[in-house]
């Protein structure tokens, strides 16, 4: 990749992300191909918020690539309080290879990544999830195909996670309907970078309200939660706001009939989404949480062997 670091989907060009998807895809398929490549290197994983899915996977991961995970909690670090983002930067790139970092703040990763000279890559900030979204997109291609053929409808909170799918489908040339309640879209600059980048790309983006229109003929239907982390005093309002938002049977039927249902966890069942399609057959969450670590070593691979 032209950069050093992973920090968002908007700072890989086109290829390099059809490259490292494809990557991702290749280590799954041949892992002990890759069981040395990170011999010697050392993975500083930095968790300002809490994580089940992205703690394991980049660090099971990064071992069964060779290296040494190294973990640091908010205890250890706590950013920006016991210590500033300049020195942590300036301490890791004295100790290890690379740093994985899942914190609040956009700012603190772009400004680590600043500072570092080693590769810096956003597990998650409040503004984007680009490795969730990285791996979302390799799920769908090894299941559905070409990416640039496929409708995918993402319904609930303008969050994080959408942003990052948003930017990855104007990257990918991908057709991305989003459905939110009114008052909870996605802000108007990234939809701008993502309407502009995509024209290139044959990028389909449908902005709106109504979640049967971004249903309707989909071959992917994602939700997410209503209320992330550090919004838990929204979530009872949430609830009565997004409740025509929940995907259930219902709105799912409105999808093709081969369609599949995405959700990067964790999921409230009985609110965003029911347990009948969570765990029906159409489901493929518990493939989708897998992929994450397949993508996670893609991206190590690539970032701290230069690859």
């Amino acid at each position: 990749m032209k950069k050093k670091d992973f920090i968002s989907i908007r700072n890989i060009e086109n290829d390099e992300l059809l490259q490292l998807i494809d990557h991702g895809l290749e280590i799954k398929k041949n892992p002990a191909k890759y069981s040395a490549v990170m011999k010697g290197k050392s993975l500083a994983l930095v968790f300002e918020k809490p994580s089940l899915r992205t703690r394991v996977t980049f660090d099971v991961g990064f071992y069964q690539l060779g290296g040494h995970p190294v973990y640091l909690s908010p205890a250890e670090i706590s950013i920006g309080k016991r210590e500033s983002v300049a020195d942590v930067a300036r301490n890791l790139e004295r100790m290890v290879q690379g740093v994985m970092i899942r914190t609040f703040g956009h700012e603190i990763v772009e400004q680590m990544a600043e500072i570092a000279s080693i590769p810096i890559i956003n597990g998650l900030t409040d503004y984007s999830h680009p490795c969730q979204a990285l791996a979302d997109y390799l799920t769908m291609k090894e299941i559905k195909g070409d990416l640039r053929k496929i409708k995918v409808a993402f319904i609930g909170d303008g969050n994080n996670v959408v942003r990052s799918l948003m930017f990855g489908a104007a990257r990918l040339g991908v057709h991305l309907a989003i459905a939110t309640p009114k008052g909870y879209e996605l802000d108007e600059k990234a939809i701008q970078w993502a309407r502009e980048t995509g024209d290139a790309t044959g990028c389909r983006l449908e902005i709106g309200h109504d979640p049967v229109a971004a249903a309707v003929e989909a071959d992917v239907v994602y939700s997410d939660v209503w209320a992330s982390m550090g919004q838990e005093t929204e979530a009872e309002e949430r609830k009565n706001i997004f409740g025509a938002y929940q995907v259930n049977e219902q709105l799912f039927s409105r999808a093709k009939s081969d369609a599949i249902f995405m959700h990067c966890l964790p999921a409230h069942r009985g609110e965003e989404i029911t347990a009948d399609v969570l765990e029906g057959s159409q489901s493929v969450v518990w493939d989708q949480a897998e992929n994450k670590m397949h993508m996670h070593k893609a991206i190590l691979d690539v970032l701290l062997s230069g690859r």
